[in-house]
């Protein structure tokens, strides 16, 4: 088996010959060149280009290699909140359980004491990302609810997922945890973007913050695997297949319509969210009951997508203090603020902060 190799700058061909045995290729290669892609808040993301020894098989023209961020505060903010490890963890234990597209992984592992870790897997490209500014079309947004459905629909109220100590969690720890860093964000997040976010979705987001605790505690449904980042810039269209879904770094056991919720909220953009979002949720609800979901009626499923329709406020306030800033960094949390305070007033969710 490959040895962990935690940056891209000391890969070697012999090790990436390993790492194609390893899945399964009885290629070697002779050299290789690698570039960054992608624009990853925690992770970097590198396609390696591989040319292979002359007589011998060949295999993939290339590979996608995913290792820590190069920023110390983005990496120093993957270990605190084990994204590293679940990351590993999810493409080792959970998903072959699951009926969501992923990409194929070559070799995967992970060194707990120092979070040096590694994913090689498929290249996806022609696959283009997702953009969370730009937003998507409604069918793309049909495409990427049929996969959640997927991913919610196998291990639906499953208790065997307790089992799994690394997935997240909420607790009253957690709760009072989140209460506690969103309470020491909220001021940075006033200052640095008061000038870009209107007063209207600012107060949305106060809101939030003062009655944290409340809504975090409120829901008691049915719990199973959540991605906890489905957001456009996560997911490729195209290439090999409709839609895959990237960035396993924040799995979770929640409530799936948080998932849903998150991704409709930003994806589209608020016209075409407001005209379509209930069609969507219908048909994503229609999906888990072909998958044999029975007992969560759509009224329960509407519900819940109003509840979690501050989650991506939520991520856009803590995200965008605790990750290295950037351009397009900023761009994105502003997108994912003001689109998701307008969803949650839309929907007239303000009711859900209260218990």
């Amino acid at each position: 088996m490959p040895g962990i190799v935690a940056d891209p700058h000391r890969v070697t061909a012999g090790w990436l010959t390993e790492v194609l045995q390893q899945g399964g290729h009885g290629a070697e290669v002779a050299t290789f060149t690698w570039q960054n892609i992608g624009t990853g808040q925690v992770g970097q993301n590198v396609r390696f280009s591989l040319n292979y020894a002359p007589g011998k098989d060949a295999g993939p023209e290339t590979l996608v290699g995913k290792f820590a961020s190069g920023d110390p505060t983005s990496r120093a903010t993957g270990s605190a909140q084990n994204n590293y490890l679940k990351e590993v963890r999810f493409y080792q234990q959970l998903r072959s359980t699951l009926d969501i597209r992923t990409p194929e992984v070559l070799f995967t592992d992970i060194d707990p004491s120092t979070d040096d870790f590694c994913l090689m897997m498929e290249d996806l490209a022609p696959a283009v990302q997702g953009d969370q500014l730009a937003g998507c079309s409604v069918d793309e947004a049909a495409l990427a609810l049929h996969e959640a459905a997927g991913l919610h629909a196998p291990r639906w109220a499953d208790g065997g997922l307790e089992a799994l100590e690394w997935l997240g969690r909420q607790t009253a720890e957690t709760i009072a945890g989140g209460q506690a860093l969103y309470d020491q964000v909220f001021p940075g997040f006033v200052d640095r973007y008061q000038e870009r976010l209107s007063p209207e979705h600012m107060e949305v987001a106060r809101a939030l913050g003062a009655h944290f605790t409340a809504w975090a505690s409120g829901y008691d449904g049915p719990r199973t695997v959540t991605h906890g980042d489905y957001r456009l810039d996560n997911m490729l269209f195209g290439g090999p297949y409709p839609v895959t879904v990237v960035d396993w770094q924040t799995p979770g056991i929640g409530a799936a319509l948080s998932d849903v919720s998150y991704f409709l909220g930003a994806g589209l953009l608020p016209e075409a969210r407001r005209a379509s979002e209930r069609d969507l949720v219908r048909a994503y609800h229609e999906d888990l009951r072909r998958r044999g979901v029975a007992d969560y009626p759509f009224a329960d499923c509407w519900e819940d997508y109003r509840r979690f329709s501050f989650s991506g406020l939520l991520m856009a306030v803590v995200a965008s203090m605790i990750v290295g800033q950037t351009d397009r960094g900023d761009d994105m949390f502003m997108a994912m603020a003001s689109r998701h305070a307008q969803q949650a007033l839309d929907l007239d969710a303000l009711e859900f902060l209260h218990g």
